[in-house]
């Protein structure tokens, strides 16, 4: 198929990138490059510099002719969503809008978006399924729960059809070693940790040691981003075969303990890691992690990356090239 993957220059994007083009599909790429890195991109796809914002620039892109698109070009930092919420309803929301309105508009009909955990909210119980109560605690999670919504509608009255892909929490880099650009300004707890490993930030707060888990600290779903990108092809085979639309989780339902990563990441880097263990911060629940049973049945997928070594090992394999350039 031809696909253009809006964002795919991104962390998450370009990982999507390479697994399409191993399973022989035709890529193109759209960005803006707010985010996204030119040292992300592969030669061998089509580049479009432009915006979600501009819907002429979305126009132009899609009157190429593509079979489907992946969209992977939200803004995604919970905490930013809750003081700047408009950033975040002008971006996510109406930037969707416009690039499901040009796919329609062109008869490209088949839609992969990277939907959030977010959309749940304070887990109600555990393992998180899809058929969880949808109660979102931070704007950007509002934000994904509507452009589900929105799709719903779409399928109804245009046809598109869609795979909402609710990731918990991406990480790792692809094991072979490219695309390795890093995120800009990472707030999730592994980038983190690997820029104290590297020298780029003194130390790493830990928030919370008091919690009811097997160490006192939060426990999160990380699921590698090789997987994540593997889903991604999984389900827009499914959803362009199938001709039906579909809700996913992906976990890698076991659960990782904030101590557990920084010890792995001081065993694999062999760096001492300053860490100072702080408060709780407002908000965080004591344990999220999903079951993938539906995303096993329906496209046959399960994260087989996402071991804390492969996750670890990966993403300072990422940094130390970084280093390595400087």
């Amino acid at each position: 198929m031809k696909v253009l993957v809006v964002g795919g220059a991104g962390y998450i994007g370009s990982h999507v990138v390479k697994e399409l083009m191993k399973a022989g599909h035709k890529v193109t790429v759209f960005d803006n490059l707010s985010s996204g890195l030119l040292q992300n991109l592969f030669p061998e796809n089509d580049f479009i510099a432009g915006d979600i914002l501009h819907p002429e620039n979305l126009d132009a892109a899609f009157s190429r002719g593509f079979d489907a698109f992946i969209h992977l070009a939200a803004f995604k930092a919970a905490g930013e969503s809750m003081t700047a919420p408009e950033k975040y309803s002008v971006n996510n929301i109406t930037g969707t809008l416009n690039l499901m309105n040009a796919a329609v508009k062109h008869g490209c009909l088949n839609m992969v978006f990277s939907s959030s955990a977010a959309v749940f909210g304070e887990p109600q119980y555990l393992p998180i399924n899809e058929d969880h109560p949808k109660n979102p605690e931070n704007y950007y999670g509002f934000t994904k729960l509507e452009i589900e919504r929105f799709m719903d509608w779409y399928d109804q009255l245009k046809g598109l059809k869609f795979a909402a892909l609710r990731y918990f929490n991406a990480a790792g880099y692809d094991p072979d070693g490219f695309p390795c650009g890093l995120e800009q300004n990472p707030a999730n707890l592994l980038p983190v940790i690997m820029e104290v490993a590297s020298g780029m930030r003194q130390k790493l707060q830990v928030f919370g040691t008091d919690y009811d888990t097997r160490d006192g600290t939060c426990i999160r779903d990380y699921v590698h981003v090789t997987d994540l990108a593997i889903a991604h092809v999984k389900a827009l085979e499914y959803i362009s075969t199938k001709k039906t639309s579909l809700k996913v989780n992906l976990g890698s339902e076991t659960g990782v303990t904030v101590k557990e990563m920084l010890e792995a990441a001081r065993r694999i880097t062999g760096k001492e890691i300053p860490a100072d263990f702080v408060g709780r911060r407002a908000g965080d629940p004591a344990c999220l992690y999903a079951t993938s049973a539906f995303a096993r049945e329906t496209l046959n997928w399960s994260a087989t990356h996402s071991d804390v070594d492969t996750l670890v090992s990966s993403t300072w394999g990422a940094y130390c090239k970084h280093q390595e350039k400087k």
